[in-house]
């Protein structure tokens, strides 16, 4: 395979750049992640209709990764809960070396290819599940050993990588390969790479809670209601949905909890 992600920069002499030159050229960059995820939609499309099947049918959606793929999987998942009012074990985001990596690098814990497999059995994990690789190169022994075990299981497998032909993606049923090209400085993978995963994470968690049915029309009618920003955008969901008054939506919300049992009421108490 060839390492895209470790490719020499574009830019030489990047230390010798003025403050502007410096954010104008990332930005330039940047600019290009969004058209190589187009690219890769179809692949996209193909792993979210499997995973949303899955998922109607009881199972979960883990993710592996190490470094900075590793902890984007985790802030995806992490964040499902409170946008969809979902379970917090139906999205499930590990990373290599566990917690501690999350603020601190754990040494050549992506190096140990049995580990991911340990972590995935903490959950267990079965094949009703799905299980999806995260990594820039594509390269990860954590994440190969992880997507390797979990096929022979018969978990639904896929991936996101940022180079072609790599051997995640050939243990994956449903690889996604996002070639975004040389990084600003070379082989920092947190940048153009981790920005197309993040694009690519957001695609296939959106989609999938739309197909369970944690949308309705445009709206997080499932979000938890943790703050008083979430409160007040709750309370004008219902307020757009039954016409009604502040107050009233007001009191409706806190009656029921949330915006979907709060529309549903007003809806029937109208019949």
């Amino acid at each position: 395979m060839k390492r895209v992600t470790e490719q020499d920069s574009n830019y030489r002499h990047i230390d010798q750049m003025s403050v502007g030159e410096i954010l104008m050229n990332i930005n330039n960059e940047d600019k290009t992640v969004p058209l190589a995820v187009e690219k890769a939609i179809p692949q996209i499309e193909k792993l979210a209709t499997a995973v949303a099947e899955r998922m109607q049918q009881g199972g979960r959606l883990f993710y592996i990764g190490a470094g900075t793929s590793g902890r984007l999987g985790v802030v995806d998942a992490s964040e499902c809960p409170p946008t969809y009012g979902v379970p917090f074990d139906w999205v499930v985001g590990i990373i290599a070396g566990g917690d501690t990596a999350i603020r601190r690098a754990v040494e050549f814990a992506e190096d140990d290819e049995q580990q991911a497999w340990a972590d995935l059995r903490e959950f267990n994990i079965n094949s009703k599940d799905c299980l999806v690789g995260l990594a820039a190169s594509g390269t990860t022994p954590y994440v190969i050993g992880g997507l390797n075990k979990a096929r022979a299981q018969g978990i639904l497998t896929g991936c996101i990588v940022c180079n072609s032909g790599s051997p995640i993606a050939a243990e994956s049923d449903f690889p996604v390969e996002v070639v975004v090209g040389p990084e600003f400085i070379t082989g920092s993978t947190r940048m153009k790479s981790g920005t197309a995963q993040k694009l690519v994470l957001n695609m296939l968690s959106t989609t999938v809670m739309i197909k369970l049915g944690r949308v309705v029309d445009n709206k997080m009618v499932d979000m938890q209601l943790t703050n008083n920003k979430l409160v007040d955008r709750g309370t004008q969901m219902v307020m757009d949905e039954l016409h009604i008054s502040q107050p009233e939506a007001s009191s409706l919300l806190t009656q029921y909890g949330s915006v979907r049992k709060a529309v549903e009421a007003g809806q029937k108490s109208t019949l």
